[in-house]
């Protein structure tokens, strides 16, 4: 599938999702979110991919949404918008594959949206993160009122969202919102480090984890304990379990595509 404002780059169980806009800091207009969501649902379709890296092309990695479409919304078109944002976001917060945001530049307003989306967060040392819609008299509307509290905390949330100002990559590490900074010309390659790593990993272990973590959010702490416990069993349903255990037995490395 051709795309207009993205760019795909497979390679082997990694996929590099670019969003290609630089002329406008990659900021996100309808067009672009729909065409994000299409490539999100073949990368879902696609069994061989484990890990998906989202970052940008030039300075940003996206610098919000395009004020130019949004600034003559009616209530039923922002409406709308926010619909298409949510859905999106919570495509890739729900993915059955690992996502990792790559933070090349500004992530700011959706940008930082779709970074609180993915599973992990990386940044590059010269990039800015923020929420800074309420300086245009809007309210972030892709979910950042919602995900920004759980990885910061509401105190945290609450000063960006209110202030909308931006932070460098040392107080977004500080504050738990990414995980590692680096320098910039060393981020991409860093991302395609990590997500090597954890293709080493039991794939199926990671799908329950993620779905152990991310359902578990929105859990009691008797519901999390009880979802832990049937993906759990689940998890020795499978052959992946008894080849990671038999290996560790063994002194070698599993090998998960075994049929056996």
């Amino acid at each position: 599938m051709e795309f207009k404002n993205i760019i795909l780059e497979y390679e082997e169980e990694i996929v590099i999702l670019k969003i290609n806009r630089p002329q406008v800091l990659n900021a996100l207009n309808t067009e672009t979110i729909l065409e994000l969501e299409k490539a999100i649902d073949l990368i879902k379709e696609n069994e061989k991919i484990r890990v998906l890296i989202i970052t940008g092309e030039g300075k940003a990695f996206v610098a919000g949404a395009d004020i130019s479409e949004m600034v003559n919304f009616s209530p039923f078109e922002a409406e709308r918008f926010s619909c298409n944002g949510h859905r999106l976001l919570s495509k890739i917060e729900n993915l059955d594959k690992v996502v990792i945001a790559a933070i090349n530049g500004y992530a700011l307003g959706g940008g930082c949206e779709i970074a609180l989306a993915c599973d992990i967060r990386l940044m590059a040392e010269d990039a800015k993160i923020g929420q800074p819609e309420v300086k245009l008299g809007i309210i972030p509307g892709f979910g950042g009122n919602i995900r920004l509290p759980k990885i910061c905390g509401s105190g945290i949330a609450k000063e960006l969202i209110f202030t909308g100002e931006m932070i460098d990559a040392n107080e977004a590490l500080r504050i738990g919102l990414v995980n590692k900074i680096y320098p910039r010309e060393k981020l991409l390659e860093e991302a395609k480090n990590l997500a090597k790593k954890i293709i080493t990993r039991g794939p199926l272990a990671i799908k329950l984890a993620k779905q152990a973590i991310n359902q578990s959010l929105n859990m009691s702490i008797e519901q999390a304990k009880e979802w832990e416990i049937k993906l759990f069993a689940l998890n020795f349903s499978s052959k992946e379990a008894k080849e990671g255990l038999k290996a560790f037995l063994e002194k070698r490395e599993p090998n998960w595509k075994k049929e056996e």
